[in-house]
């Protein structure tokens, strides 16, 4: 287990082509889910501020913010462009669908 340090400083170092995708899809639609982000669940509870700083150096400067289901899934959005309410329920949605494709 990396201590936060060390997350921290693996976010501060982590390349800026791994987060371009990202930013391409928060600047178009303004949501996205962990499978389109390249961090985990314990990144955004220990380094939230750097996350944010890494993004703008991608070229996304808006407000961002992360919810989470369940402990199931995350989505970082764009609060000026969604309710988090909307994205908990769109995020409800995507992991249930999830859930029935694994059960067929």
């Amino acid at each position: 287990m990396l201590d936060v340090l060390q997350l921290k400083h693996r976010v501060n170092r982590m390349p800026l082509e791994r987060v371009r995708d990202m930013v391409d899809e928060l600047l178009l639609e303004g949501i996205v889910t962990e499978n389109r982000t390249p961090f985990n669940r314990q990144h955004f509870n220990t380094c939230f501020a750097e996350i944010e700083a890494l993004l703008q150096r991608a070229g996304y400067h808006r407000q961002l913010d992360v919810v989470g289901y369940q402990g199931l899934a995350y989505a970082l959005f764009d609060p000026a462009r969604w309710e988090a309410v909307e994205v908990l329920h769109w995020l409800r949605d995507f992991v249930e669908l999830k859930q029935q494709q694994s059960c067929h």
